[in-house]
């Protein structure tokens, strides 16, 4: 493997490599490369369509999976299917997302298109990197969906994360709780240049007592524009807050555009949204430790984004 190839996993998936024991799928230039299964986490080649399934037993205890997917090819469009069956009362952690390195004058584009199935009780922790790198005029596009379906009591903790050269994401996030499931969605984006940036998150809170936290934070530079779009429906005896902040730099265009709807007399749902750009006083601050306007601003969004 070679070394822009070994980075991008470092990056997107978190590891220094694969470790023995550890459920991992690698997949490389839309090819399955590599893969480890374990007594408690099998993964499956589908055979209908491109993708895998990924089965964890019920009462798993603090179980690992690693789904890297990396484009180091100009030219490769990769379309994925990836399911998750999550056993009742099963603790995991599921770490994926992508890497594109493009050095050609050709287009890059990764789709995956991922669903959760949630048994009762069961804790999904699930974190997303998105990145992209590489000289070439060819563009580097990724477009997630996922989809979740949380069962009784369940919990997930949803992650995604993409700070750097990606020049196009069209994200798409539904979920569907069950009575007592509880969801927290948490996204941090940085866009510059004049990348384009989406992202619609639509929950349906359908059982009593569920919940979701919708959290967003991003940073737009130069010319680059975003929208973020979080929807909120309550069904049952529920609670939602979401919650939207964005610092707004140079020619960037920004809009978040939260949409609350309550068809329960007892959902309580809130929103929050706010955008401006870097305070004044907070960037005198830092200079006064002897850093330069840039160095301040570097900073105070990588502060912003942790």
């Amino acid at each position: 493997m070679q070394e822009n190839e070994k980075n991008l996993l470092n990056t997107i998936a978190g590891i220094r490599g694969f470790q023995p024991g550890t459920a991992f799928n690698l997949r490389q230039n839309g090819q399955g490369v590599e893969r480890h299964s374990t007594p408690q986490v099998q993964i499956k080649t589908k055979s209908d369509q491109p993708g895998i399934d990924i089965v964890v037993k019920p009462n798993s205890e603090a179980e690992e999976v690693h789904i890297p997917v990396i484009l180091t090819e100009s030219g490769v469009k990769d379309v994925v299917y990836n399911d998750f069956y999550i056993g009742e009362g099963a603790r995991v952690k599921i770490i994926a997302g992508c890497g594109i390195h493009n050095d050609g004058c050709e287009t890059s584009q990764h789709d995956g298109i991922h669903t959760f199935h949630i048994g009762k009780g069961a804790h999904v922790t699930y974190v997303e990197k998105h990145y992209g790198e590489g000289d070439g005029l060819g563009e580097r596009i990724l477009n997630p969906t996922t989809v979740v379906h949380m069962a009784e009591n369940s919990f997930m903790e949803m992650d995604m994360v993409q700070i750097k050269g990606v020049d196009s994401t069209k994200r798409n996030t539904e979920c569907f709780l069950q009575a007592g499931a509880k969801l927290v969605i948490s996204e941090r984006l940085m866009t510059h240049g004049k990348q384009q940036a989406l992202s619609d998150v639509k929950v349906s809170l359908d059982g009593d007592e569920c919940s979701v936290r919708i959290v967003s934070r991003s940073v737009g530079k130069d010319q680059s524009v975003q929208c973020f779009h979080p929807i909120a429906v309550g069904n049952a005896i529920c609670k939602a807050h979401i919650q939207c902040d964005s610092i707004l730099m140079d020619q960037a265009k920004i809009s978040s555009i939260p949409e609350i709807s309550a068809n329960h007399v007892d959902a309580q749902i809130i929103h929050e949204a706010a955008i401006g750009k870097i305070n004044n006083e907070q960037l005198m601050k830092l200079e006064t430790f002897g850093l330069s306007e840039a160095e301040a601003e570097t900073v105070i969004v990588e502060g912003f984004l942790k």
